[in-house]
């Protein structure tokens, strides 16, 4: 029986909907509703991402509850952040996103295809990074104060870690390099010669005035400008062995490219810039303080959260 033309439109509209309900159904179907916070869904889809991820960053298998937790407390970190204002931009997350794959050596493209090769979509590593950002924001932000780390509690822990006075104390050195020049190319015997000179010089030399005035004039040697440095600021072998030399004194000569060289210690002070085992203390300390506050800012938070867990959660099944 042929159709007539004015019910043609009609079957053409009815065909387009049973296309258009089927693909529809599809998807929600993968992607079921399991936990809805402040109104906003977490899908069986957003967990299978999130598993994965977990799986990768710490290569180990997390638990269903432990993915959905983590879902959970970053959907309610981003409402707190828009309750004070702290939203991070697309640009915001795609830096961030960037920033992440420079540490791994990767362009974001090549970070891309590195996640997508083991099942995982960048909007699911750039939701965790936007939950990051926001939540850093607002505990630095908000807590400011409570988690400053004082010079005394600092010496107190670092007097009691048993390490030495050295490490309590910073201190400010004033240098003054010197130079024994060797050509390149010069014979071994050029140079060791040029080192025996440098060891008498340094028997001699009782001052940094000394030093200028005899390296000043002495062929082929040369005293440079005076150089300020904390004890923070230099590699531990080159703090101990100013730490060794008296002030006034040369430190033992070495062997570099440009020739012979030394230092002239010209002072020393104590000064109240961190040594690097306060700096390392300090840090600890700080991010002592920052995990505690934040995890009881973030218990406090989820109390006053709407979570509504559905099939395949966890409550109510």
């Amino acid at each position: 029986m042929k159709m007539t033309s004015f019910l043609r439109p009609f079957y053409r509209v009815a065909i387009l909907g049973v296309l258009l309900f089927a693909c529809s159904n599809a998807p929600l179907h993968a992607q079921t509703v399991v936990v809805m916070v402040n109104g906003e869904p977490i899908t069986s889809f957003d967990i299978e991402q999130r598993s994965r991820l977990m799986q990768i960053s710490t290569h180990k298998t997390p638990t269903r509850q432990q993915v959905i937790d983590e879902l959970i407390d970053e959907k309610v970190k981003v409402k707190e952040g828009k309750k004070y204002g702290v939203n991070p931009t697309s640009s915001d997350i795609d830096q961030a996103y960037a920033s992440m794959g420079s540490r791994m050596r990767m362009s974001p493209d090549q970070l891309t295809k590195s996640l997508a090769a083991q099942g995982v979509r960048p909007d699911t590593v750039k939701a965790r990074l936007k939950a990051d950002l926001v939540w850093g924001s607002l505990v630095r932000g908000r807590f400011k104060d409570s988690l400053l780390v004082n010079d005394r509690d600092v010496n107190e822990a670092l007097r009691n870690s048993g390490e030495d006075s050295a490490k309590i104390e910073g201190f400010e050195y004033r240098m003054r390099p010197v130079v024994l020049i060797v050509p390149r190319g010069a014979p071994s015997s050029v140079m060791e010669a040029r080192r025996k000179e440098a060891n008498s010089l340094r028997e001699r030399i009782q001052s940094c005035d000394e030093a200028m005035r005899l390296f000043k004039v002495a062929p082929n040697a040369t005293i440079r400008d005076t150089v300020i440095k904390s004890s923070a600021d230099l590699p531990p072998p080159l703090r101990e062995l100013l730490d060794k030399t008296p002030v006034g004194h040369l430190t033992p000569p070495e062997i570099t490219r440009q020739g012979v060289e030394m230092v002239a210690v010209c002072g020393k002070k104590v000064t109240s810039v961190d040594t690097p085992k306060k700096k390392e203390i300090r840090e600890k300390m700080y991010a002592a303080k920052y995990e505690k506050k934040s995890k009881d800012y973030l218990e406090d938070i989820r109390k006053s959260a709407m979570i509504e867990y559905r099939q395949g959660g966890k409550k109510g099944e």
